[in-house]
């Protein structure tokens, strides 16, 4: 076989289904293979197209294949499930992999590296813990809130409950002062553990020039910088900066039709963790701290005159992500324009 046979892989945990096509896209095999068989095929295969949708394990076997010589495409899977004929099954949907590969007009993702992956695994698990937390103190909350104790939202006010715990003129049962004093020392470690993380994630975020260079924006920090770092593919795949806000899901929605033009909301069809990031760090830039700095006669002064602030939000964080693109390509550090004055 040489590189103008393309084989679409229907992955699993322990059966793989193989659909193998020529160029034209004439049918050459159909095979189900175990875990062990699979391995056997592709070392003893010439270098081929392999071609897989990007869902779990395909980073780790698109570099199975590549040590074997082969050539790896990732497919996003909303792209292959319009070619899946009729019922759905893993025949079906390996020919719809190859299928959709052949299309001319076809995107791809790019396969992550181990240390990508390590990264992206790490910034899970914070945001795990930081979930974790979260639930608690609504559940510490509201078990509170039962006994006529009100307190609002944020992790904030955590002290402000803890200390009507240890008054002792509370009128809280024993049972339930001893289950909330529970949930406050889970809590605290969770804490103690998100706290090691970030710290962590600051530490590597100083390592390498990408995330060093990231944080010279405003409003990205060392979150921010291992975010893109981890999840982002390598800029030169970006024509130009709007595509990559719009891979983030921070251009307007189209529902344009006869030649007339309507845009809605953000698509929000792209890299969520990236682009919560990017909003909440121009949401800090908008607070009533980032505004001193803000000149009124600029663009972004204008617009918090007329337009709602998480609007401007928005459209300041597909700012910020087209000067990233503009940076990492570049590779250049963030240049404050000044806030461009009108003269």
């Amino acid at each position: 076989m040489a590189k103008d046979t393309m084989i679409g892989v229907d992955l699993a945990k322990s059966v793989f289904q193989v659909h193998g096509a020529s160029e034209s896209g004439d049918l050459l095999f159909r095979k189900k293979l175990s875990r062990p068989q699979f391995r056997k095929f592709i070392a003893s295969l010439s270098p081929a197209i392999f071609v897989m949708e990007a869902c779990g394990s395909a980073n780790y076997w698109a570099r199975e294949l590549a040590r074997f010589g082969h050539e790896v495409k990732l497919i996003a899977p909303r792209y292959v499930r319009p070619f899946v004929k009729r019922q759905k099954n893993d025949a079906a949907d390996a020919e719809a992999i190859v299928i959709a590969a052949q299309r001319p007009e076809m995107r791809f993702v790019e396969p992550k590296s181990e240390d990508k992956q390590a990264r992206a695994i790490l910034f899970r698990s914070r945001e795990r813990l930081v979930h974790q937390r979260t639930e608690l103190a609504n559940a510490l909350r509201s078990y509170l809130y039962e006994f006529g104790y009100t307190y609002p939202q944020g992790i904030g006010h955590l002290g402000r409950m803890e200390a009507s715990l240890l008054d002792d003129n509370n009128c809280l049962p024993d049972l339930v002062r001893d289950e909330c004093q529970d949930i406050l020392d889970q809590i605290s470690d969770l804490t103690a553990r998100i706290d090691a993380k970030t710290k962590r994630i600051k530490t590597l975020a100083n390592e390498t020039d990408t995330a060093r260079r990231l944080q010279t924006m405003p409003g990205v920090g060392p979150l921010t910088a291992l975010a893109v770092e981890a999840f982002a593919p390598e800029m030169e795949q970006f024509k130009r900066g709007r595509d990559f806000s719009a891979w983030l899901g921070l251009v307007p929605r189209q529902y344009s039709s006869g030649g007339k033009e309507r845009l809605g909301r953000v698509s929000k069809a792209g890299q969520a963790d990236i682009r919560r990031l990017l909003i909440v760090g121009a949401m800090s830039r908008l607070n009533w701290l980032g505004r001193k700095n803000i000149d009124e006669r600029s663009w972004l002064g204008r617009m918090l005159k007329t337009k709602p602030k998480m609007l401007v939000a928005i459209a300041l964080a597909n700012k910020m992500a087209r000067a990233i693109w503009a940076m990492l390509t570049k590779g250049k550090d963030y240049r404050d324009p000044a806030q461009a004055v009108a003269p």
